[in-house]
């Protein structure tokens, strides 16, 4: 959360308190009220730091949520169909578009129209719908083969009672840990196509095109391309720990943020006291019987 909230909190907030653009300065110089200096031609950094990350967070997160709409569905269907034709007409044409890479079908059709942002929203889930179909069928395969679901199937349970609320439920530790990555590489290929001018325009207020458009004077002004570029860095690095923490066991969390003291250490390995002898290990339990010599001398 300390990796992600910076660049988070400046994505979603920052445009409320960007302030009016005010007059332009000198290109990449530093100080003149400006706190991260100017820009290319000129303009505030701190204020297109504020106006850069709203783009940038709102295309990855559309795009994401965009693929797994159209993913889930396809995957669920292919994993529980007993029809092999059905499956292969829904996974074929899939395997085409992922033997395309992202980035070289992304530039493709931006080299045939100029996409907006709606357009880069399009692009990114288009190409990462494929890799998270398979995905989703690929977890939903085990659980469908599981003995519940034909049980399900003899009783009547409808698909979606079947799809959604236990192969569904089975699968979710594994779709929400895809979903962490994908997310990362969904912001990693938007950032990409913003840098190479795909869906932005060139003078836009995103941090990949900051980064892009300010590189020529990074040992005038090093600002203006280090602070967008750790921004993003700190977006997808963030992104990623914090699904990761999210799935990590029950029993790991609990045991890192409460360490066992010796008392709890003591009452866990020492056995009861009170219980009965059938209940203790056979190594805990007092013989009953008096010893040979004693019965003798009795």
């Amino acid at each position: 959360m300390l990796i992600l909230a910076p660049p988070l909190l400046l994505a979603l907030f920052g445009p409320l308190f960007a302030g009016d653009a005010g007059e332009r300065g000198v290109s990449f110089t530093a100080g003149d009220g400006h706190w991260l200096g100017t820009d290319f031609v000129g303009r505030d950094v701190w204020r297109q730091v504020l106006l850069g990350g709203h783009s940038v967070v709102l295309v990855a997160l559309s795009a994401t949520l965009l693929s797994y709409v159209v993913a889930l569905p396809i995957g669920l269907t292919a994993a529980l169909t007993r029809r092999g034709w059905l499956e292969e007409v829904l996974m074929r044409p899939l395997d085409v578009l992922l033997a395309v890479p992202s980035l070289l079908l992304v530039l493709l059709v931006a080299a045939v129209y100029s996409p907006g942002t709606l357009g880069l929203v399009l692009l990114v889930a288009l190409v990462n719908i494929p890799d998270a179909a398979r995905m989703v069928r690929a977890s939903a395969a085990e659980a469908a083969s599981r003995p519940a679901v034909e049980a399900l199937r003899m009783q009547g349970e409808s698909w979606w009672r079947i799809a959604v609320g236990y192969v569904g439920r089975a699968t979710r530790r594994t779709l929400v840990a895809d979903a962490g990555v994908r997310l990362t590489g969904v912001l990693y290929l938007v950032a990409t196509a913003a840098f190479l001018g795909v869906g932005v325009a060139p003078d836009a207020a995103d941090w990949a095109v900051m980064v892009d458009r300010n590189r020529t004077g990074l040992f005038l002004q090093p600002w203006a391309v280090v602070v967008p570029a750790l921004l993003i860095v700190g977006l997808s690095m963030g992104t990623n720990l914090l699904f990761d923490a999210a799935l990590a066991p029950r029993a790991d969390r609990r045991a890192r943020t409460r360490p066992p003291t010796r008392r709890r250490l003591a009452r866990l390995i020492r056995p009861r006291t009170g219980a009965p002898d059938e209940a203790r290990p056979v190594s805990a339990q007092r013989s009953t019987r008096p010893a040979e010599g004693e019965e003798k001398r009795r």
